[in-house]
């Protein structure tokens, strides 16, 4: 939803709009105006996913007339009265050295924004339900990045010094780009470039180590597990993906081509539900997917005994999202697995710190 502010250069403030946004605030005013502020609910798992602007939109759509009588309808008195700015010294984006960057991350007078929050708002959080849910062991996969990724990640840290210091046409480098090439590179070198080779010791491949081995041990209670990968997904072209990378290292393993599966190849609601349901019994036993596709609405915790998160999503609720499909009701498994796969000295640490500040 659109926002105002005189704040500048503050990290943690999206001011970015979109018009179903603005269309579904004149429609909430509407419904506020015709049934007296009770014409509205909103039902969701992850209210605030990644800035602390969520807040504030959230009480616009909900509690407007509540935010009027308390002249805080503009978002910099509002920030005033709930939040501060705090400037921290965390990792470059571009994975090496550290910056000094200040944020819109801490809320004060947080009694009286819950008090207010709480007039629209009924929150249950996970350990005041007491679902029936699995056991999550969590682990991290800190792999070291090979030479080529080192010289790689180095080459990141001088474009972008050449990007900060102004010396470089925005259209030909910039951050977004640099950041994009950085998360590549964390993932799998071939990325950057498919005729390097294949490194042994990458997280991709201590992913398909794992996910081999726990195949192997639950062969005979059939049970599944779920791979996550936002980036390199499959394009058909015959190009270097991880995807097929995976799928083609697992096939060589001796893992049968009807138990691997990828999510895009369900473009439709009904092979989505089939899929789904072949998950369920076990018949399909490695899944891969995206936050966006394999996210929420995915139901096949049934016989989910692992999920790996190859690379990390953009936004804390992503993570959280992915993790919502294995620590979940119906799952028939007490204990559950977790993994993180990261290459040290890449963009993945700073995404994780990221994920940490939020």
């Amino acid at each position: 939803l659109y926002l105002y502010t005189k704040m500048r250069n503050v990290a943690g403030l999206s001011t970015s709009e979109a018009q179903k946004s603005s269309d579904m605030f004149g429609k909430c005013r509407y419904l506020d105006e015709i049934t007296g502020g009770r014409g509205v609910i909103f039902a969701t798992g992850t209210p605030l996913s990644n800035s602390m602007t969520e807040m504030y939109t959230l009480m616009r759509y909900l509690q407007y007339n509540t935010l009027q009588q308390k002249g805080l309808t503009h978002f910099d008195a509002w920030a005033s009265t709930f939040g501060e700015t705090t400037t921290a010294i965390e990792l470059a984006p571009e994975g090496t050295g550290y910056r000094a960057r200040t944020r819109f991350a801490k809320f004060f007078n947080l009694p009286e924004l819950m008090a207010m929050f709480k007039e629209a708002a009924d929150i249950k959080t996970s350990d005041q339900l007491h679902l029936p849910v699995p056991d999550a062991k969590f682990e991290t996969v800190v792999v070291k990045p090979s030479e080529i990724q080192q010289d790689m990640v180095q080459a990141l840290s001088e474009r972008a010094a050449e990007v900060h210091s102004g010396s470089v046409d925005p259209s030909v480098d910039n951050m977004l780009k640099i950041t994009s090439d950085g998360r590549k590179i964390g993932l799998d070198q071939r990325l950057m470039n498919s005729a390097l080779p294949d490194d042994p010791n990458s997280k991709l491949n201590a992913c398909v180590n794992n996910v081999l081995r726990i195949w192997n041990d639950t062969k005979e209670q059939k049970l599944t597990q779920l791979i996550f990968c936002d980036m390199s997904t499959p394009k058909g072209d015959g190009s270097f993906n991880v995807y097929d990378d995976i799928r083609s290292k697992l096939l060589n393993a001796g893992v049968p081509e009807q138990e691997i599966e990828f999510i895009h190849n369900a473009d439709t609601e009904n092979k989505k539900a089939e899929l789904f349901s072949k998950v369920r019994s076990g018949q399909v036993r490695v899944l891969l997917g995206s936050t966006a596709k394999m996210g929420a609405g995915t139901n096949v915790q049934t016989l989910l005994v692992a999920v790996h998160h190859l690379d990390v999503g953009w936004r804390p609720s992503d993570m959280t999202q992915r993790n919502g499909r294995i620590i979940r009701q119906g799952n028939q498994n007490k204990q559950v697995y977790v993994y993180n796969y990261v290459t040290e000295s890449t963009f993945d640490a700073y995404l994780y710190v990221r994920h940490e500040v939020a």
